[in-house]
C-alpha cells in the first residue's frame, strides 16, 4: 500500500460570521431591522452578531436559512471556524506571553541548583516554573508576585530584577517550609536572640547550625540561600502565615559581621513592623524609615548604646581593643570591626583580619 500525502489548507485567518450577513444584507437590500423582523428576532440581536459579540446559533442559524436562503449548516461552520480561529489566536498569544515571562527568570541558575528540570527553549519551562512557584498560570503568578509586589519593601538604595527577586523569594520560602517549627512566641525569640549573640563567637558553620536549631525551637524558619545573579539584597523577613515568620539570608557580602547583622535586622522586622510586609533589605547604610528602625533595633541588640558610647569615646580601635570590648560585650570581634566600618569611625578595608570569610559550598 502507498501512503499518500494529504494536503490540508489553514488559513491563519477566519471570516467573522457577522461580515458574512452583513455582505448578504446589503446584496438583497434588505437592513438589518427589517431583516430582524423578518427573523423573529430583535434588532439588538442581529446588530450585535453583525459586531461579532454574538454567536449565531442552531435556531437563529435555521431562521437566518429561512430568510435569506443560506442552509442552516453554512451558517454554523462559519460561526465554528471563526471561533476556533479566536481560540487558537488567543492560544497563541497566550504561548507567546508565557514564553517571555519565562525567559525573564534565570533559568540556568534554577536549573543548576536543581529547583527545576532542564527546560529549552523557554516555552518548555514554563510547566516547570509554574510548578515551582506552586501556581497554576501566569496570570496568578501575576497576582502573587507583581501585583502582591506592593508588599515588597524594598531598601531604595539598591535594586533587583524582580523576577530574579521573586525566584529567591521563593527559593527561601521552599526552604523554611521543610524546616520543623515549634509554635512561635515573640518572649521566646527575644531569650533566642541574646542567646544568639552570644553563639556569634563559635566557629561559624557551628554558630549558623546552631543559631537555626534555635530559631526553629521558637517557631521561626532561618534559611540561608544563594542569591541569584541580578539580585542586591543582604536578607528578607515575611509571615508566610500569622504564626510563623521566616527570616532569609543571602550572605551577600560573605563576612560574618554583615551575617550576624542581617540575622539581626531582619529579626528587627519580625518584632517591630507588620505581618503583612515582606521585606526585602539591601545595604546596611539604608536609615530611612522602617530599614532605619531595623538597623538601630540589631546595632543596639549587638552591642548596647551606652557600651558602644563609652568604647567609642575611649578611641582605641586597634586589634587588641577591639578583641577585648568583643571580649566584655560576649560576641565575635567582627562585629565590632563592622559596626566601626558602618559609623565610618574605620575605613572598610581596616581590621578585616577579624573577619570571617564565608563561602558557598555545593553540599
Amino acid at each position: 500500500m502507498v501512503a499518500s500525502a494529504i494536503n490540508e489548507y489553514r488559513p491563519d485567518y477566519a471570516v467573522p460570521p457577522g461580515l458574512v450577513l452583513e455582505e448578504r444584507l446589503d446584496a438583497h437590500g434588505v437592513s438589518q431591522a427589517e431583516f430582524a423582523r423578518r427573523c423573529g428576532r430583535s434588532a439588538k440581536l442581529i446588530s450585535e452578531i453583525i459586531a461579532g459579540k454574538a454567536p449565531i446559533e442552531p435556531k437563529t442559524a435555521l431562521q437566518f436559512e429561512k430568510v435569506l436562503g443560506v442552509h442552516a449548516s453554512v451558517w454554523l461552520g462559519i460561526e465554528q471556524e471563526y471561533r476556533l480561529h479566536q481560540l487558537r489566536a488567543a492560544e497563541a498569544d497566550e504561548a507567546k506571553a508565557a514564553s517571555a515571562w519565562a525567559e525573564s527568570f534565570p533559568i540556568s541558575e534554577l536549573v543548576s541548583r536543581g529547583l527545576i528540570g532542564n527546560s529549552s527553549p523557554a516555552w518548555k519551562a514554563v510547566p516547570a516554573l509554574l510548578s515551582f512557584f506552586g501556581v497554576a498560570s501566569v496570570d496568578a503568578w501575576q497576582t502573587k508576585y507583581q501585583a502582591g509586589a506592593v508588599a515588597f519593601r524594598h531598601s531604595p538604595s539598591f535594586g533587583s530584577d524582580r523576577f530574579a527577586l521573586a525566584a529567591w523569594l521563593r527559593t527561601a520560602e521552599l526552604a523554611a517550609e521543610k524546616q520543623s517549627c515549634s509554635e512561635y512566641h515573640k518572649s521566646d525569640f527575644f531569650t533566642t536572640l541574646s542567646q544568639i549573640r552570644g553563639i556569634t563567637r563559635r566557629p561559624i558553620m557551628e554558630a549558623i547550625k546552631k543559631s537555626r536549631r534555635l530559631c526553629n525551637d521558637v517557631g521561626v524558619a532561618l534559611v540561608l540561600v544563594k542569591p541569584f545573579l541580578k539580585t542586591r539584597l543582604s536578607g528578607a523577613a515575611w509571615w508566610p502565615s500569622p504564626q510563623r515568620p521566616v527570616i532569609a539570608l543571602s550572605l551577600r557580602h560573605m563576612t560574618d559581621d554583615h551575617l550576624w547583622f542581617s540575622l539581626f535586622h531582619e529579626a528587627a522586622h519580625i518584632f517591630l513592623h507588620g505581618k503583612k510586609d515582606v521585606f526585602i533589605d539591601g545595604p546596611e547604610g539604608d536609615d530611612s524609615g522602617l530599614e532605619g528602625q531595623a538597623n538601630d533595633w540589631a546595632a543596639d541588640f549587638l552591642i548596647p548604646g551606652g557600651d558602644w558610647r563609652r568604647f567609642v569615646d575611649i578611641g582605641a580601635f586597634d586589634q587588641e581593643s577591639i578583641r577585648e570590648f568583643a571580649d566584655e560585650q560576649g560576641i565575635a570581634s567582627s562585629i565590632v570591626v563592622g559596626r566601626l566600618q558602618r559609623n565610618q569611625i574605620l575605613p572598610w578595608h581596616s581590621q578585616n583580619d577579624q573577619k570571617v570569610r564565608l563561602k558557598w559550598t555545593d553540599t
